[in-house]
């Protein structure tokens, strides 16, 4: 029977006589993917209903109305892609494969259909075609094909399926490699003509090769240039070409790259400026770098978005790297490229700062998340050098003579073969200062209204009080001078603080350098001025006067002047601010007289005080005078038998100093007389003798003024105040 060897002669016009070992299509990993997408088995289930009826061997074909066929071309398959099924996405990436080859579908599906049958048992695969949709009249030669052609493993597969991605990228070399995996049966034609194409496309790289290393023998770096890109336009994937173009356009002495390469934590920044003179054309980016054994690496780094600038973040750390950028179109060098310095990649620590003590420099930086260690090198001002072990994240070198020191920070890492790498190192340089002796006592006395103070250390340096605006720095606090308050001394130990409280801190001055001593809490009292007092009946004084502002307390006191009766001597009470302002105060210092004191409390216990003047005054003793008239007792026949005698006592418990005079002044009619001037005056008594004699009676002049007349008492003198003058009732001093 015809047609049960693949290949023989089958009665079928143009039936193939090679067997495909590979589909050589660009992009077939995206049809594969779409296809499984679809939920196919292989793409020519996409082309006819459920994949029945379906033609490989004279052409791709499928059923067509009763009895017929139709081939598979491009109308058809574009006719299958307006479909919005995952299948109808299938034929649209067949059909831009038709396109490029029209033989292109039929090689897919027959090279499909081969696997899937080699993936079965000889014995299931006849059945199987037909569950795969072919032709009952084709399945014994496609039988006989997947018995002929040689069965792929999956590592074969995979380069098979990649030969015409690597072929369109121009990498001839990776096509070689891949070549060189699949078996040499002659019968995959196109496979033998690809195997041809790359043998002369390679010769022409050798070629070029060659006269670029003559050309640069005779130091002729423009045809060495030329014939390297000549080879890596060729050949896109020669690492020969690359470092040989490399080579001769790489920066020279030290000038700048035109390929920028900066180093950052766990990556590599890059940019450069597109120097074509035409537009329409790509770049490339290769890193350049050798593996963990020394071998010579080439590897493509993905551009940013612009297009001239890149991130490579796959750097490895502790190896040295270079990159260069070449213009492409369609894949191939459309001109020299544009190299890099080499990257050591070993970044430093950032943001090294320095700073300076007594005798001590106090290093801190970030270190890069990558480095194995960091080790700091010091420098001397007498050329010394000798190293430093940090800590996490910085140092403390101490013991340092004053003078200019340098240091170099350096960063460790294991390179992928194991090597240590060292960073260039990051340099800085600090001077050690003079510092000051630090004060170590400081002790404060009240002097009068003034303070004065004491304090020890601080030998050779400059010793100044000031008040801190907020919390005190402790003792030991390393500061600049131009960083201190005002000082409130004047350069001596005594000083006037100024009223309430404050901490008095000592502050060590040697230059521009300070340290903070130890500090003093002082309280500065108010003093207390309008101290007044007034004596109330009871028995009680009224005091008023001014409260010291910044007061919270005041310390009032009472002492009695006159002792000769015995009993308490006085006492002594403590008043706050809220308790004097909402009902005043009230001492009960008794008749006899008193001396009252009032001066500031102060607010803390172990503060050192400065006292104020303390504020007095004298209340005398509680006296009254009093006058009443003493009529003649009456005789018979209603007349009088004496003068009318005004009596005037005086009531002072103690004795009192001051005793105003007494003046009796007699007005006409019943109305009383308003003042001492207001009518007739009648008497006088000294209170010379009130104080000598206690009482004092004398008679009225007879008819002062027209009777009837009233009787009115003044007291007069500047101690007029100090001294009650009790009045008897009105109507007794009607004289009629």
């Amino acid at each position: 029977m015809a047609g049960r060897d693949f290949g023989h002669h089958l009665g079928l016009p143009r039936a193939l006589s090679g067997l495909p070992l590979s589909p050589l299509v660009p992009g077939y990993g995206a049809l594969v993917a779409a296809q499984h997408s679809a939920g196919l088995r292989h793409v020519g289930e996409a082309l006819a209903p459920a994949g029945v009826g379906l033609a490989v061997l004279d052409g791709l074909y499928v059923p067509s109305g009763a009895r017929g066929r139709r081939r598979v071309d491009e109308a058809l398959l574009n006719d299958l892609s307006r479909a919005a099924t995952p299948s109808g996405t299938v034929a649209g990436l067949l059909a831009d494969a038709c396109r490029r080859d029209p033989q292109a579908p039929r090689r897919i599906v027959l090279y499909q259909l081969i696997g899937l049958l080699q993936d079965r048992p000889a014995a299931e695969r006849p059945s199987a075609a037909a569950e795969l949709g072919v032709q009952p009249a084709e399945a014994a030669g496609l039988v006989a094909a997947a018995r002929l052609r040689p069965a792929l493993d999956r590592r074969q597969r995979d380069a098979a399926e990649s030969l015409a991605d690597a072929w369109k990228r121009h990498r001839l070399h990776r096509v070689r490699a891949l070549l060189e995996q699949l078996p040499k049966s002659g019968r995959d034609q196109d496979l033998e003509t690809l195997r041809a194409t790359l043998a002369a496309r390679l010769a022409v790289v050798d070629a070029a090769l060659k006269a670029a290393r003559e050309a640069d023998g005779r130091r002729d770096a423009k045809a060495a240039s030329e014939e390297y890109l000549r080879a890596l336009h060729e050949a896109a994937d020669d690492r020969r070409a690359l470092r040989g173009l490399v080579r001769v356009h790489g920066p020279r002495g030290g000038r700048p790259a035109l390929l920028h390469a900066e180093l950052a934590w766990e990556q590599v920044e890059l940019s450069w400026q597109d120097t074509e003179a035409e537009e329409d054309h790509d770049w490339r980016l290769l890193c350049l770098f050798r593996d963990a054994k020394g071998a010579a690496r080439v590897r493509e780094v993905a551009l940013d978005s612009t297009g001239l600038t890149a991130r490579d973040t796959a750097v490895a750390l502790g190896s040295t790297v270079r990159y260069a950028a070449l213009p492409v179109r369609d894949g191939r060098a459309t001109g020299p490229p544009l190299v890099s310095h080499r990257v050591l990649v070993a970044p430093d620590v950032t943001g090294l700062t320095l700073a300076d003590g007594p005798r001590r420099v106090a290093g801190s930086w970030q270190q890069p998340p990558g480095a194995a260690d960091v080790t700091v090198e010091c420098t001397g001002p007498e050329g010394t050098t000798g190293q430093l072990r940090p800590g996490t994240g910085g140092f403390t070198a101490t013991d340092l003579p004053v003078g200019s020191h340098a240091f170099r920070v350096v960063c460790h890492y294991r390179a992928p073969g194991g090597a240590l790498v060292l960073s260039p190192g990051v340099r800085a340089t600090r001077t050690v200062h003079p510092w000051p002796e630090p004060v170590r006592t400081l002790t404060a006395r009240a002097d009068g209204e003034a303070l004065r103070v004491d304090w020890t250390g601080a030998q050779g340096a400059e010793v100044r009080l000031v008040r801190w605006p907020g919390e005190a720095p402790a003792p030991g606090t390393e500061l600049r001078t131009d960083e201190l308050p005002p000082r409130l001394d004047e350069g001596g130990g005594l000083l006037r603080p100024p009223a309430g409280s404050l901490r008095l801190a000592s502050v060590a001055v040697l230059g521009e350098r300070a340290l903070t001593g130890p500090a003093v809490d002082v309280e500065t009292l108010s003093p207390v001025t309008g101290l007044a007092a007034r004596r109330l009946p009871d028995g009680q004084a009224e005091i008023t006067l001014d409260w010291p502002d910044g007061a919270g307390h005041l310390s009032v006191a009472w002492e009695l002047l006159d002792l000769s009766e015995g009993g308490s001597t006085g006492g002594e009470r403590t008043v706050t601010a809220h308790a004097f302002r909402r009902g005043g105060l009230r001492l009960p210092v008794g008749p006899r007289g008193v001396r009252i004191r009032a001066a500031g409390a102060p607010r803390s216990p172990d503060a050192v005080v400065i006292p104020a003047t303390t504020a007095d005054v004298v209340l005398p003793p509680d006296a009254a005078i009093d006058y009443r008239l003493v009529r003649p007792p009456r005789k018979f026949f209603g007349r009088g038998g004496g003068p009318t005698v005004l009596r005037v006592t005086l009531s002072a418990p103690g004795g009192h100093p001051s005793v105003p005079e007494f003046v009796c002044v007699a007005r006409s009619g019943t109305l009383r007389p308003r003042s001492a001037t207001d009518g007739t005056t009648v008497l006088r008594i000294p209170g010379t003798d009130l104080t000598r004699h206690g009482m004092v009676e004398q008679e009225l002049p007879a008819a002062p003024c027209p009777a009837p007349y009233t009787l009115r008492g003044f007291l007069l003198g500047e101690h007029a105040a100090a001294v009650r003058l009790e009045e008897p009732s009105p109507a007794t001093l009607v004289v009629r």
